[in-house]
């Protein structure tokens, strides 16, 4: 498995659309990623990036590859692209799906089943789709025109809309012809906060989700000087942002954790800090500060926090004075839930522990057959591709379901191929040198002119040069070595050129033992060694695959083509795909 696709939920071909961006194949490398991950454009402003930790570049030099936002290099400079799109056939196949929410769970599964011929109704309380796309990321991450975009190539696609429409009932959905129903709500409810004062501050006290919602509906355009925002994740970051555009002069983001601690994705803390908020760790609440019947701040206790020998953290006071902040406005930004008041209990529905539905965690199927969920509803607050990821998986479900099939057992798996790269002795598909090269900055507005208005885009993102550049320092991670063991004359070159020293040829023994032998010791065990067949000298080769470079100087250098690489291509099957 390539580490970048592999830890990434939708299992986007990662190299692949990178090489393809080098080459300036823009509208090529966006279509590779929008048959996995559906948002080219949205995901490389805002996605967790869940690859990049997965990147072989950061075990060589100190980060990855920005393969977020090279994801944008390929949705900013693509070209037309609806033509590219499958086919949406005008006769129907006579099976009618309804998706509850028009989030990217929900949207996932309309791209998918839409070309299948079934007839799909999507239902949300708002006026456009995207879900919390649109409501809980600010327009100076994610521009309206870019959701609007995208999220409309696949409303484009026959899909009846019930925008504006709140859904109060399951059993009212249930009653209607829909052959199957797909739940992609969320985690609408955010989380309050119950200490003495919450009552008395009314209407200074904010909840963070509904406080980004309000904003991007325009149902707010101002808050006060003096803001606070409780909490240290990704919303929380978001929420002091907006805030600094708002009208919020002194913003404070205090969390009850240590700064390490932080859910926050480092890189929001960065831009939250490069815009003049101070971020003030280990005080946890202890009291809205109310005098005549108005906000006048919140009281802090301060903690210090103290970690078992399995990690479990424990905040434990240290004594010192609480501590008073001044406040117009707090913003309460501390987790969300979901909430499904609207479903019936009594419908065969099950619900289990924390209100979350009871799924099959393979076909989101719950434990009433017809209805499935997935996204932020399935199992609790998660991003943006993990609900794509679903949305892909519930689709699945929901065609073999309604083909009469078993959603698990008929499930068809992925496929996988290898693909030979060399086109000459010294001829490759691609390019293979490897040299250092730190990551490129992605170019910001500046600061005056990015806080003058919230919907100024923030990041401006990578122009071609600088993407070409970022690019290259891809590894080419998919293109594996290939070993044949009747071809090798036991030389060694490949030992001798190997920049990592990840080769060796010894005799074989017991992994533990045999990993302490090597040119360079396998010291991290969640890695397979590559162990060939005996030599004719009764030696091995053995490669560690953990700092393996993928480089092809093996092939390269070898006379006899005992090395090979080959390009290692792993698709997620799809909804239609030999389930018919």
């Amino acid at each position: 498995m390539v580490d970048c696709q592999y830890a990434c939920p939708a299992h986007t071909p990662v190299p692949e659309y990178i090489r393809l961006i080098a080459a300036e194949r823009y509208t090529d490398a966006y279509m590779v990623n929008w048959e996995s991950n559906v948002f080219p454009g949205i995901l490389g402003r805002t996605c967790d990036r869940p690859c990049e930790p997965a990147c072989r570049r950061g075990r060589v030099e100190e980060e990855p590859v920005a393969i977020c936002r090279l994801k944008r290099v390929a949705a900013d400079h693509k070209g037309e692209i609806r033509h590219l799109f499958p086919s949406v056939p005008e006769q129907k196949n006579g099976k009618k799906i309804a998706l509850i929410g028009g989030g990217p769970a929900s949207l996932t599964v309309a791209r998918d089943l839409a070309p299948l011929g079934y007839e799909i109704h999507l239902y949300d309380e708002w006026h456009k789709g995207g879900g919390m796309m649109r409501t809980q990321i600010p327009a100076f991450r994610l521009p309206e025109e870019v959701l609007d975009e995208e999220v409309n190539y696949i409303i484009d696609m026959g899909i009846h809309t019930h925008f504006n429409t709140y859904v109060s009932s399951m059993k009212e959905i249930l009653d209607k012809d829909y052959d199957a129903v797909f739940v992609g709500t969320g985690a609408p409810k955010g989380r309050d906060l119950n200490i003495p004062g919450r009552e008395e501050a009314g209407d200074n006290v904010h909840i963070g989700i509904e406080f980004l919602a309000n904003v991007a509906f325009e149902h707010r355009e101002e808050v006060g000087k003096k803001v606070i925002v409780l909490g240290g994740g990704n919303t929380a970051m978001d929420c002091c942002r907006t805030s600094r555009r708002m009208g919020g002069h002194e913003v404070k983001v205090v969390v009850r954790s240590p700064f390490k601690d932080m859910k926050a994705s480092p890189w929001e803390i960065e831009d939250a800090m490069a815009e003049d908020i101070p971020i003030l760790n280990n005080m946890p609440p202890k009291e809205f500060v109310v005098e005549d019947g108005k906000l006048k701040g919140v009281l802090f206790g301060k903690v210090r926090a103290e970690y078992d020998e399995n990690g479990r953290r424990k905040l434990i006071p240290t004594g010192e004075p609480d501590e008073f902040i001044e406040a117009d406005d707090v913003i309460i930004a501390i987790g969300q839930d979901n909430a499904f008041p609207w479903i019936e209990r009594d419908l065969g529905l099950e619900l289990g522990k924390w209100d979350l539905p009871v799924l099959d965690k393979i076909t989101f199927q719950s434990t009433l057959p017809h209805v499935f969920f997935g996204g932020d509803s399935a199992f609790g607050p998660e991003n943006i591709i993990t609900a794509v990821a679903h949305g892909h998986q519930a689709a699945i479900s929901i065609d073999l379901f309604l083909s009469g099939k078993d959603v698990l057992a008929d499930r068809p798996p992925p496929t996988t191929s290898l693909i030979r790269q060399k086109m000459g002795i010294h001829e490759w598909m691609y390019d293979s040198p490897v040299v250092e090269d730190i990551r490129y900055k992605v170019p910001h507005a500046e600061k005056v002119i990015a806080l003058s208005d919230r919907k100024i885009e923030v990041e401006l993102g990578f122009d071609e040069g600088l993407g070409f550049k970022e690019a290259q320092r891809c590894l080419n991670c998919d293109v594996q070595t290939v070993f044949n063991t009747d071809r090798c004359i036991e030389c060694d070159a490949c030992v001798d050129i190997c920049p990592t020293s990840c080769i060796t040829f010894t005799a074989n023994g017991p992994e533990e033992e045999l990993r302490e032998r090597l040119m360079a010791p396998a010291i991290d065990l969640s890695q397979d060694l590559y162990v060939s067949d005996t030599l004719p000298t009764m030696r091995v080769m053995v490669k560690d695959e953990d700092v393996c470079l993928h480089c092809g100087l093996c092939a390269e250098r070898c006379p006899t083509a005992a090395w090979d690489m080959q390009k290692y291509l792993y698709s997620v099957t799809k909804a239609g795909q030999s389930c018919h």
